[in-house]
């Protein structure tokens, strides 16, 4: 019965990594016994972008003032890990670099030439280290599983996106605002702290208990408190709870790993509701005449995914579409301005009206108030049994509403992806647009950037 419970999992962990290939297998997989029901596995990916960029206005890169620019980016370069010597115990590490630039992302004090030059060798992290433990096993016969474990980890809550596997995205990339902490009081979007998963029947539940790590910005003070904008400040941190659970209407999703899915191009029948939270006491701060007041992080949202097969069976065509909603409170005015792979810097010459976000691709990116996203995108039909390339165009939609900012905005992305291996050799075009505020009731304009990724993953 073990022996058949190993199996399973290791095909249930396969397919969680194969969307869309029919020569992957078990990937880069190393037995540490003849039965190989001791194993270590490896999963290495990169993703490298090419990019064209309208900059926000006042942007300059070196000492040059640009309205636009092309580059050449690393935006990951992962290796993950995991073993298991048993059905019950499982180790998971997980290190790797992203966003590495011409003139950033290298490592600390790296500036000007040399062998340390601006952006050059960046230093390598880990995203993941946990440990975990199987309490209740999967087992057909049995409708509750639960595992628990610890350490640096990914089971986060909130929302699918939130724990989303950056290997199969639908779209480019995930639109950044659904890891609300990143980079802040997390590591990556990954905290230190104990987490419990499992499944009963068609439900799955995650939660984690967890330490955030320490942020010290300064409040700036006030002396109208309609005028208070918090910051990241939670001075001696206190525990934070997070938690998502989701019910599974069709097929049942693996959850050996917490890396939701993007896209299973038709490989499932997928329809799935989900909703989830974060909170996380006396994390942000206020300043008002003087006296500074502390204010607790709570983050919810609502979500729903479908993935499955569409028309006749030949014709291998696939819908899969996801909306989330999150309603986000850090506290009053909170807001972020965040920009992938930003190589901008503010021009001190400029004369003009300058972007509110500030200099290069900065946009408002997270804050108090409420974001809602959509995604959706056809997998077009294949007539050969093994073509070389599938076409599956996509597009999405972003609506934010922050209480720092007076207007309400809108912006889209639209793309195709051209899988020339399923998930594991693709190649992803993409054009985005952004909002660009000169005032917290004015949108200027908008910008757009065009980006073509190239990804493989073993």
């Amino acid at each position: 019965m073990k022996r058949v419970l190993i199996i399973a999992v290791l095909l249930i962990s396969a397919v969680s990594f194969s969307q869309g290939s029919l020569d992957y297998g078990g990937g880069l997989k190393f037995n540490l016994n003849p039965e190989g029901t001791k194993y270590m596995r490896f999963i290495a990916w990169n993703q490298v972008w090419l990019r064209s960029t309208e900059m926000n206005p006042g942007t300059m890169i070196g000492d040059e003032s640009v309205s636009s620019f092309e580059d050449a980016g690393l935006r990951r370069l992962r290796l993950l890990a995991y073993a298991q010597i048993s059905p019950r115990y499982m180790i998971v590490t997980h290190i790797g670099i992203n966003n590495q630039t011409f003139i950033n992302g290298g490592a600390a004090s790296s500036a000007g030439t040399g062998g340390y030059g601006a952006g050059k060798k960046p230093g390598l992290f880990f995203h993941d280290a946990w440990n975990e433990y199987a309490v209740v096993l999967p087992q057909e016969s049995k409708p509750f599983s639960l595992s628990i474990g610890g350490g640096l980890h990914y089971y986060m809550g909130l929302s699918r996106m939130t724990m989303s596997s950056t290997l199969n995205y639908l779209t480019v990339d995930a639109p950044i605002f659904n890891w609300p902490l990143i980079e802040n009081s997390d590591q990556f979007a990954r905290q230190i702290g104990i987490f419990a998963k499992g499944k009963y029947n068609k439900f799955e539940y995650r939660f984690s208990i967890n330490k955030p790590f320490s942020t010290n910005q300064s409040p700036v003070n006030v002396t109208n408190a309609d005028l208070a904008r918090a910051v990241d400040n939670n001075n001696v941190t206190q525990w934070s709870k997070a938690g998502y659970v989701e019910y599974q209407f069709f097929d049942k999703e693996s959850n050996f790993l917490p890396f939701k899915v993007g896209t299973y191009l038709g490989t499932k029948k997928m329809l799935n509701v989900g909703a989830g939270f974060y909170n996380a006491p006396k994390a942000t701060q206020t300043s008002v005449n003087g006296i500074k007041e502390e204010h607790p992080i709570n983050l919810f949202a609502g979500d729903i995914f479908v993935d499955m097969p569409i028309g006749s069976k030949d014709k291998k065509m696939a819908l899969t579409a996801y909306s989330v909603f999150y309603n986000y409170d850090f506290g009053p005015n909170y807001l972020r301005n965040l920009g992938i792979m930003n190589e901008g810097i503010a021009d001190p010459s400029f004369s003009g009206s300058t972007a509110l976000a500030g200099a290069g691709n900065l946009q408002a990116m997270i804050g108090t108030g409420n974001i809602w996203y959509t995604q959706a995108g056809v997998l077009l039909p294949n007539k050969n049994e093994k073509p070389k390339v599938r076409i599956q165009p996509f597009g999405a939609y972003t609506y934010k509403n922050f209480d720092a900012l007076e207007k309400a905005s809108s912006q889209f992305d639209i793309g195709a992806n051209f899988f020339l291996d399923g998930h594991h050799a693709k190649i992803t075009t993409q054009y985005s647009t952004r909002p660009v505020y000169s005032a917290v009731d004015k949108i200027e304009n908008t910008k757009g950037e065009f980006i073509v990724q190239l990804q493989i993953y073993l």
